[in-house]
């Protein structure tokens, strides 16, 4: 893990704008050929699963508006960073839930290991985003049960309808 020092910066063309830079000897030392996810601890508080990226003239990670308030981010002020690979499978934690009817469903779990990883990392995201346990068995539910009827063929607008249906159990 490091640590540094950081400011909140902004891009003017488009709509992720705020990000944090990170260092070339940081970035480089995060990550290789194939692997760009990290984790984010901001003001000590985190990790907060994030990818490197590119611009033109150095890396950055994305700051969402809630961190940004979270934490009272700025362009003025600095901030404590800490940055280390992120090794989890999924870029997040697998839900227990999602884990739980994975082990279960062998037809729903060859499905879900059949989407490109940043879809698994996508779905994953989806259940761990919620806080309450029954709402993420819910989504978890949706998921799997979008993935086998489409037969690992992901339809955004159909799985959303599916959580709406399972959310009103």
């Amino acid at each position: 893990m490091i640590e540094f020092q950081a400011k909140i910066a902004a891009f003017e063309f488009n709509h992720w704008q705020y990000h944090i830079p990170i260092p070339e000897d940081i970035s480089s030392k995060m990550m290789d050929d194939t692997h760009r996810r990290v984790l984010v601890w901001i003001k000590d508080e985190g990790p907060f699963h994030m990818a490197l990226m590119k611009a033109k003239d150095y890396w950055y990670v994305l700051v969402n508006q809630e961190l940004r308030n979270r934490f009272k981010l700025d362009e003025k002020n600095s901030f404590a960073v800490k940055i280390d690979r992120d090794h989890s499978e999924y870029g997040h934690e697998m839900p227990e839930e999602l884990q739980v009817l994975m082990d279960q469903d062998e037809e729903g779990a060859r499905y879900f290991k059949t989407l490109t990883r940043g879809k698994q990392r996508m779905m994953v995201y989806t259940v761990t985003k919620v806080k309450n346990p029954e709402s993420r068995m819910k989504k978890a539910l949706a998921i799997i049960h979008h993935l086998k009827l489409v037969k690992g063929k992901l339809d955004y607008k159909q799985l959303n309808e599916l959580i709406k249906y399972y959310n009103n159990l």
